[in-house]
């Protein structure tokens, strides 16, 4: 009622279809900005969209379970469909807030929710080796249970190696694969510094 007193319905009408326009034109650029359509596959290379992820996203590919394995093999529910994109869409808005506000954690860890899918994709992939009577006595302190203990306190370089923060260095600098292109992660300042060093 109110607005109505203030602008008469002709004049407001524009204004409104205006900000829609633009909130509708700004979503689509920042989606567009963002990769959104990206995070609808399982190809990894989609991980590294955020620069936080190189070292995982490079340690995994020099992994053997990058013959068998994308990243959401391990990291994302398999019991449903459902259940697989609801998890991906609310990791993927924490991320994105994480990201987007620089809180990221030099030292990335997952939250207990990504540390049950884990250990469940562990088990679903390792199923015989899980339940093989034979192989009870080779594990320590697994001969009546092996899925009472998360996989990686034993098997704790599998397959992100020693990647421990976002310091990390060694082959984890180099040009990565983002979405077909081809991206120098290395700033332009450094290669500056390194030039200058040499001479």
């Amino acid at each position: 009622m109110m607005l109505k007193k203030l602008i008469p319905p002709k004049q407001w009408q524009p204004v409104v279809i205006a900000l829609l326009g633009a909130i509708v034109g700004l979503t689509l650029y920042i989606a567009q900005t963002a990769r959104v359509t990206s995070y609808l596959s399982d190809d990894p290379e989609t991980c590294v969209n955020c620069h936080v992820m190189t070292p995982q996203f490079e340690s995994w590919k020099h992994s053997s379970h990058r013959e068998v394995a994308t990243c959401n093999d391990c990291h994302v529910p398999h019991d449903n469909v459902v259940s697989k994109y609801a998890f991906k869409a609310k990791d993927g808005l924490y991320h994105s807030y994480m990201y987007t506000l620089r809180m990221e954690p030099q030292v990335i860890k997952m939250h207990q929710p990504g540390r049950e899918v884990v250990q469940a994709n562990c088990v679903r992939c390792h199923n015989d080796q899980v339940t093989d009577a034979k192989m009870s006595s080779w594990v320590a302190n697994h001969s009546h249970d092996r899925t009472d203990r998360a996989c990686w306190e034993c098997h704790r370089e599998v397959p992100h190696g020693r990647v421990k923060s976002l310091s990390s260095v060694g082959y984890q600098i180099q040009s990565l694969p983002v979405q077909g292109e081809k991206k120098d992660v290395i700033p332009t300042w450094l290669k500056d510094a390194l030039k200058n060093k040499k001479k």
